[in-house]
């Protein structure tokens, strides 16, 4: 009885399954034009992609956080001296496609810290290569990347990071991180 069953719905389905396939048909006998219409339809996500550093050119998760080192161990007599060290660029990408995008850069503490001491984040100068349509925010603060066109944004650029060196600090290695976030409505 079962195997009867399933023979039927098997003969069930092979019949139905060209209704369910089937494309509009017109038939014209005579003279006249014949038409059929096709409906195509894509769907998009909502993407939000923020990449600063290593991984920037796929879309994809990376876990790689990147470190810019400032090491004065050669240089001692620049300690402080106010000239800027040579700046380390990085580079960033913003993709998103559901209107404007703010970034916000959060760092960690109120600056770098050798665990006893601290240098301000303020020491820390950043730069952007398309400063006009994606800056780099300063830490406590966002930045809004110009959008591409519709709600569309897809950016990048080269921020370039440096120490301003404007003060004697205790020795020490300093550490700290900025976390940037992108939101999008």
């Amino acid at each position: 009885m079962k195997k009867s069953l399933f023979i039927q719905t098997a003969v069930a389905l092979a019949l139905a399954a060209p209704l369910l396939a089937s494309a509009e048909s017109d038939l014209e006998v005579g003279t006249g034009a014949a038409a059929a219409r096709l409906n195509f339809q894509v769907v998009i996500p909502r993407v939000l992609f923020l990449a600063v550093g290593t991984g920037n050119a796929t879309l994809a998760d990376n876990t790689t956080i990147d470190t810019l080192t400032y090491d004065y161990s050669a240089n001692a007599t620049d300690v402080g001296s106010g000239t800027d060290s040579a700046a380390q660029g990085v580079n960033v990408r913003v993709l998103g496609n559901n209107g404007q995008i703010a970034i916000a850069a959060a760092g960690s503490g109120t600056g770098l810290t050798n665990g006893a001491d601290i240098i301000p984040w303020t020491e820390i100068l950043a730069s952007s290569t398309d400063a006009t349509n994606f800056n780099v925010p300063a830490v406590g603060a966002n930045t809004a990347p110009v959008i591409n066109s519709g709600k569309v944004t897809n950016r990048s650029a080269v921020w370039n990071f440096a120490y301003s060196n404007t003060a004697v600090a205790a020795p020490g290695t300093y550490s700290g991180q900025v976390t940037y976030t992108a939101t999008m409505p």
